[in-house]
């Protein structure tokens, strides 16, 4: 039974864990693996396919939650039931895949726990696409996580989600009044959060005579950026310019420079380099969304961020204790040598 037992891919992003789950599970349900039928134990299983045992008895942990194994005491592991007990499916709906959007999904996943089944699909900000999506899912599905951002709504989203049992929905990074959408929410106020972020570390931005926010309009960010960027200027009357790009833009001493896209942020330092322009003290900048390599990249660069992980986690948090919370995810300033 051992050489038919397993398929394992090596080469898949799936964990292998999960492809023991879904393995066993599907031969069980096509009756390859009979009921009564005792499989390989936590120990041959590992031997034979060259996987550590916390791999393998993590599987069987998921798999006896289910109900379709059951361990008996110096004999091994026997199926117990030839479907599995109602599973719990997550359907998470991003805009897009970055590596923002992979730590949310890592500490969704790791949150949830392995009780949980959850599958990952992308809108690509489309409305039909996304429309698509849940309309292809209802009633698949236990609970919907849906990142609703769109370049537009060539129908009406509102009246989509709503299709979903509130019970079911919970929203990323975007809020919709109780009156469209009343359901649980994680998420994101970028107008105000740029704001306040800027405030709490003004004296180092009134270092510099004026303030610009590159702004990309060949790829979907939300309006709040930038209207909390202008909000921020005229309140505390600091000279503010958005641009699109900065391929064409020359730099100049006494400028500071919030920066979305990573291809901008090494724009202005090449840039800044090239006039021999000391970050953090001729020039500043101010990149969005943390990550490791901004850490180190020129000395440290500061950014403005949400808490990635946080957002995963909470959303988790919720669906696990089956609570409908608008929750704002924490938004900061993380002051490094780039200001």
């Amino acid at each position: 039974m051992l050489n038919c037992f397993l398929r394992i891919n090596e080469d898949s992003k799936i964990p292998k864990y999960k492809q023991i789950v879904d393995t066993i599970t599907s031969d069980i349900e096509i009756g390859m693996i009979k009921y009564g039928e005792r499989i390989p134990s936590i120990n041959e299983t590992s031997e034979e396919f060259y996987l550590s045992r916390d791999t393998v008895e993590k599987a069987y942990r998921v798999l006896k939650k289910r109900g379709m194994i059951t361990g008996v005491r110096g004999k091994g592991f026997y199926v117990s039931s030839l479907k599995r007990n109602e599973e719990k499916r997550i359907l998470l709906v991003f805009n897009k895949l970055s590596d923002h959007k992979k730590a949310i999904y890592n500490s969704f996943v790791k949150t949830i726990g392995p009780e949980y089944s959850t599958d990952l699909q992308v809108h690509n900000c489309d409305s039909r696409t996304l429309g698509k999506i849940i309309m292809d899912n209802l009633g698949r599905y236990d609970h919907f996580v849906i990142m609703p951002h769109l370049r537009d709504e060539t129908i009406n989203v509102t009246e989509l989600l709503n299709k979903i049992p509130k019970d079911q929905l919970t929203l990323l990074n975007k809020a919709f009044g109780k009156a469209d959408v009343d359901c649980g929410c994680v998420y994101e106020d970028f107008e105000l959060d740029i704001h306040q972020a800027l405030c709490s570390g003004l004296d180092k931005v009134r270092k510099y005579k004026k303030l610009f926010l590159v702004f990309p309009t060949d790829n979907y960010y939300c309006s709040g950026i930038k209207n909390g960027f202008i909000n921020f200027c005229e309140a505390e009357n600091i000279e503010g310019q958005i641009i699109e790009k900065t391929c064409d833009h020359r730099v100049g001493k006494g400028e500071l420079y919030i920066v979305i896209e990573e291809v901008d942020l090494v724009e202005i330092i090449k840039k800044a380099n090239g006039k021999n322009l000391r970050l953090g003290s001729d020039i500043g900048i101010i990149a969005y969304n943390d990550a490791p390599f901004k850490e180190i990249l020129a000395g440290g660069i500061t950014v403005l961020s949400t808490d990635f992980a946080k957002m995963g986690e909470t959303t988790a948090r919720m669906i696990q204790t089956k609570k409908q919370e608008v929750i704002k995810n924490p938004f900061q300033l993380i002051v490094r040598n780039s200001i």
